[in-house]
C-alpha cells in the first residue's frame, strides 16, 4: 500500500471513534459529579498549567469540580491506561500530548488501543518546542550548535520529558536531520528536565516555550530557534529551526482532551463548546498568551484526524530513530 493511501486509511480509521463514541446517545445532567482530568506528566510542567487554568474555568461553568491527577511515568501510559479504563460517562479525562498517538510505534503491547479506546474531543492549544541550550554552551546560534555537536560525536547531551514524549522526539528529528549524534537523558516531565538543564547537567533540549520562557529572560537559558514551522506570535524575534540552518524541520508541541471510547456524543460536544468559549474569553486567552499558549480548541473531528495524522509521522521517526522503551 502506498504511504498516501496508509495516512488516508489510518485518518478514517482514527476519525471513525467518535461515531463509536456515542452516537445520538444523550447525557442532559452531565455533569453529576467532579470531574477527574489525569495529566500524564509532573506537576509544574507547561501540560500540568494548561489544564489547571482551564480546569479551574471549567469548574464555574460546569458546577462541578475539575480535579486535576498527576500521574507521570511509562511514557504517559499509567494516565492513559486510567482513562482508557474508566467509565465512558465523561467524568474522568485525559490531557493527552503527542505521546498518546505515538504509543503503539513505541510499544509492542499496551494495555489499551489507542485507536479504539478513546474519544477525541478538542486540541485546547498549543505551545512552541523551543531549543534552548546552557549558557555555558558556546553555540549562539542553531548553525553552530550542529558544527558543535559534530565536532564532538556523543559528546553533548539532551534531555526530555521521557522516552517517547514530544521533547524527546522533537530532538529526534533535529537529530537526524543534522547528522549529529547527541545522548538522551530522559525524565518524568519536562519541568524535571529544565531544571537540570538550568543547573548545566544537560547541554540542551528542546523545552515546552511554556515552561523555559521565564529561564530565558533571565539568561539561564538561552534559546537558539523555535520549534514550529512558522515563528511564534509570543516569540517572533526567535528563529524557526528550519529558518536557523535545519530546512524543512517542524515538531509541535500540542495539549488536547481525550474522554474514554464510548462517552455519549452529547457530553464530547459539550466539553468541546465549553473549552472553546473558556480559551477565547479574553481574559484567559490573555493569560493563556502570557504563558505561551496559542489557542486552537477545534472540533472533535477535527482532533482525531490530527492525532492520526502525528501517529503516522512520529512512529515513522520512532522507526528510523531505533527508539525503545526503557
Amino acid at each position: 500500500m502506498q504511504p498516501i493511501a496508509m495516512m488516508a486509511r489510518s485518518i478514517l480509521v482514527f476519525a471513525a471513534t467518535l461515531p463509536a463514541s456515542g452516537g445520538a446517545a444523550q447525557a442532559p445532567d452531565y455533569p453529576t459529579r467532579p470531574l477527574r482530568v489525569l495529566v500524564p506528566y509532573a506537576a509544574g510542567g507547561s501540560t500540568d498549567v494548561l489544564a489547571r487554568m482551564v480546569g479551574q474555568k471549567l469548574t464555574e461553568v460546569l458546577g462541578q469540580p475539575v480535579v486535576i491527577d498527576n500521574r507521570p511515568g511509562a511514557g504517559t501510559l499509567i494516565a492513559s491506561e486510567i482513562v482508557a479504563r474508566a467509565a465512558p460517562d465523561g467524568h474522568t479525562l485525559l490531557m493527552a500530548t503527542p505521546p498518546l498517538p505515538v504509543a503503539p510505534a513505541l510499544f509492542e503491547k499496551l494495555p489499551f488501543d489507542v485507536e479504539r479506546d478513546f474519544a477525541a474531543v478538542t486540541n485546547i492549544a498549543a505551545t512552541s518546542n523551543v531549543l534552548v541550550v546552557h549558557p555555558s554552551m558556546p553555540a549562539q546560534t542553531v548553525k553552530e550548535l550542529v558544527a558543535l555537536a559534530r565536532s564532538a560525536p556523543g559528546k553533548y547531551t539532551f534531555g526530555s520529558s521521557g522516552i517517547g514524549g514530544a521533547s524527546h522526539l522533537a530532538t529526534e528529528l533535529f537529530r537526524s536531520m543534522a547528522g549529529i549524534q547527541l545522548v538522551h537523558v530522559p525524565y518524568k516531565g519536562g519541568s524535571l528536565a529544565v531544571t537540570d538543564l538550568l543547573g548545566g547537567r544537560l547541554a540542551l533540549m528542546f523545552a515546552n516555550l511554556t515552561t523555559v520562557q521565564p529561564h530565558i529572560k533571565t539568561g539561564k537559558a538561552r534559546a537558539l530557534a523555535i520549534g514550529t514551522a512558522r515563528r511564534s506570535l509570543i516569540v517572533p524575534e526567535l528563529p524557526t529551526v528550519a529558518e536557523a540552518g535545519v530546512p524543512g524541520y517542524e515538531a509541535n508541541n500540542w495539549n488536547g482532551v481525550v474522554a474514554p471510547a464510548g462517552a455519549p456524543r452529547s457530553v464530547i460536544e459539550r466539553l468541546q463548546r465549553e473549552i472553546r468559549i473558556i480559551v477565547n474569553a479574553p481574559d484567559l486567552r490573555e493569560k493563556l498568551l502570557a504563558a505561551a499558549f496559542e489557542p486552537i480548541a477545534d472540533t472533535p473531528a477535527e482532533f482525531a484526524r490530527y492525532l492520526a495524522s502525528e501517529r503516522i509521522k512520529w512512529g515513522r521517526v520512532v522507526k528510523e530513530a531505533g527508539i525503545k522503551p526503557e
